[in-house]
């Protein structure tokens, strides 16, 4: 499979890997080639050994066209400098603690849902409970603001 970017990735699926369709459960035969995914998982170079793979939400989805935008990455070209929404007030880059399992899962799920195209290397709890999830790839939203109820809040 592709990434938003053009990067050539390879997809491993494994016994315990699951498929959402939105908020339903799915298996894999029911995924149509060419549809937008997101794919949580473990990753060992350009491989993603799968724990799940997500159907993007389309433009009848809850995101608006805006928040779906993805905003290509350019060599040698400035990076896009903004801000929407809500960044914790006492939020600084490098602040809080990286987390895993099903938290950093569900907070990457709601950031990419809300700004598909990038890839999530890490997640960050902050102090006050809220996460910063790290988006690669893109050259816009670096820093996706996820509240505790796994909603987006705010990206820069």
């Amino acid at each position: 499979m592709s990434t938003a970017t053009g990067q050539k990735v390879t997809v491993k699926e494994t016994s315990t890997t699951t498929y959402r369709n939105g908020a339903s459960s799915t298996s894999a035969s029911a995924m149509t080639t060419g549809e937008p995914v997101v794919v949580l998982g473990t990753v060992d170079n350009t491989t993603i050994t799968a724990t799940q793979v997500i159907v993007q939400a389309t433009a009848g989805g809850s995101t608006t066209s805006s928040q779906r935008q993805v905003i290509p990455f350019q060599q040698g070209a400035p990076t896009t400098s903004k801000q929407v929404g809500q960044v914790p007030a006492n939020y600084s880059e490098g602040s809080g603690t990286i987390v895993s399992g099903a938290a950093a899962n569900k907070a990457t799920e709601a950031a990419l849902g809300a700004y598909s195209g990038g890839v999530v290397d890490r997640v960050v709890k902050l102090s006050n409970g809220e996460y910063e999830v790290h988006n690669i790839g893109v050259n816009w939203p670096h820093h996706i603001f996820v509240n505790q109820g796994f909603k987006v809040i705010g990206a820069e």
